[in-house]
């Protein structure tokens, strides 16, 4: 199952790089991602990190789902996911043109951390607790939510998310984008 997911990592990067008509070296200036890592994830030999995902995606001025979406295979939502050891991100609704919306259904780890860098200008993003406590990070100052609770915020400064519970957290994400 790797295998196939990293293939199709690969393909929509190279799909990408081809839309933009950018050599590794440029992607490589553009994502701030190396480019022997940009040629072992086309490659399918690598499985990137959300956090590198979203450096490319933010690169590449492309939502996040757009790498999470298989283009050998019509999904329905909620069936693309990308696990890593201590944080699982399913596609619930993949970006969609008309709205500039996508959404994620994003489970914590007890203990898990995740700082993100700035996205794109004119990013917002949405969380809402499904379960759990979790706090997020903006302004340089972690703030608590709790089950039930939401907080929007402009994404396109340095913001986080953290567990430090000793339960699983799950939020759903809504990440709305600046029409061009």
């Amino acid at each position: 199952m790797k295998k196939n997911i990293n293939g199709s990592l690969g393909k929509r990067l190279k799909l990408a790089r081809a839309n933009k008509a950018w050599s590794l070296d440029r992607t490589s200036v553009e994502t701030g991602v190396s480019k022997a890592m940009l040629g072992q994830i086309e490659r399918g030999e690598s499985s990137p990190t959300i956090v590198r995902l979203w450096s490319i995606a933010n690169g590449f001025e492309l939502p996040l789902s757009y790498f999470l979406t298989d283009l050998e295979v019509t999904k329905t939502p909620g069936l693309m996911s990308h696990t890593e050891s201590d944080i699982e991100v399913v596609t619930l609704f993949p970006f969609d043109e008309e709205t500039g919306l996508e959404t994620f259904q994003i489970t914590l780890a007890p203990g898990r951390e995740y700082l993100s860098a700035p996205h794109n200008e004119g990013v917002i993003e949405h969380i809402i607790v499904v379960s759990g406590v979790m706090e997020y990070f903006l302004n340089k100052q972690w703030h608590i939510l709790v089950e039930g609770q939401v907080v929007k915020f402009g994404a396109d400064s340095q913001h986080g998310y953290r567990n430090l519970s000793d339960k699983p957290a799950m939020i759903h994400n809504i990440i709305c984008y600046k029409k061009r």
